[in-house]
């Protein structure tokens, strides 16, 4: 991409494997890029997708509290609406789920994001994320003998050619939810890793960046969330 990142990708601090602690918080990099006069629409569009997964947690009471980056508290908590380009007349219809629906919205944002500023690496990203999502619904979808074409999320986007089936298989054999959802990550990591386009210092470096500072995260929010739960699990028994 014609922007060049170099003093600023060279500023960042140096990312540990998943699981260690981040650097910095993701506002703090959103803060960096827009004061350096980067490309802050890309990460706010990846980031975005964070967000809404929290909110997801709270809302099904899996968290107590969120860290929202571009959505508010009280979108996240549903006191807001959300942005209109999220939000769907399609929602409730037929058999897919409102929040199928949501994430199908989410998707075909962060598409036309991509497309729009011309991010290789954030498109692929999306594709990557449906495929993972769709080929966990055809999984669940044939270990309980329904239709899996009623609750794919977005395939008109892509990822449905990616070969999935050794994470897949991995994750079905995990011996709990936890260690499942490592598999899938470590599956994005990796991912990450092959795709982040290192030392070319275009926007797209910058948002593979940001893409595995969102999962440093996610892991040092579940470090801090996990032994609560198991907690609980023990004081109900």
């Amino acid at each position: 991409m014609a922007r060049n990142n170099y003093y600023l990708l060279t500023s960042l601090s140096g990312l540990g494997d998943l699981g260690s602690v981040p650097p910095m918080p993701l506002a703090g990099l959103l803060e960096k890029v827009i004061d350096s006069g980067g490309n802050h629409v890309l990460l706010e569009a990846l980031f975005l997708g964070g967000d809404l997964l929290q909110r997801q947690a709270l809302l099904s009471s899996e968290i107590e509290e969120a860290e929202p980056t571009v959505l508010t508290l009280a979108q996240v908590r549903d006191q807001e609406p959300l942005p209109e380009y999220l939000v769907s007349d399609e929602a409730g219809i037929g058999t897919q789920s409102a929040l199928d629906v949501l994430w199908g919205s989410y998707y075909s944002y962060v598409a036309s994001v991509a497309v729009e500023y011309k991010s290789e690496f954030l498109f692929m990203w999306v594709e990557y994320e449906i495929g993972m999502r769709n080929a966990l619904v055809m999984a669940r979808a044939k270990s309980l003998n329904l239709d899996p074409q009623e609750y794919l999320v977005a395939p008109w986007i892509g990822g449905a050619g990616k070969n999935f089936s050794g994470v897949i298989n991995e994750w079905v054999s995990a011996s709990d939810p936890f260690v499942g959802l490592r598999v899938l990550d470590e599956a994005r990591w990796k991912w990450l890793g092959d795709n982040d386009g290192w030392f070319t210092f275009s926007d797209d470096e910058l948002v593979a960046y940001g893409a595995k500072l969102m999962l440093l995260h996610r892991w040092h929010r579940l470090g801090r969330e996990v032994p609560v739960q198991v907690e609980k699990a023990v004081v109900a028994e």
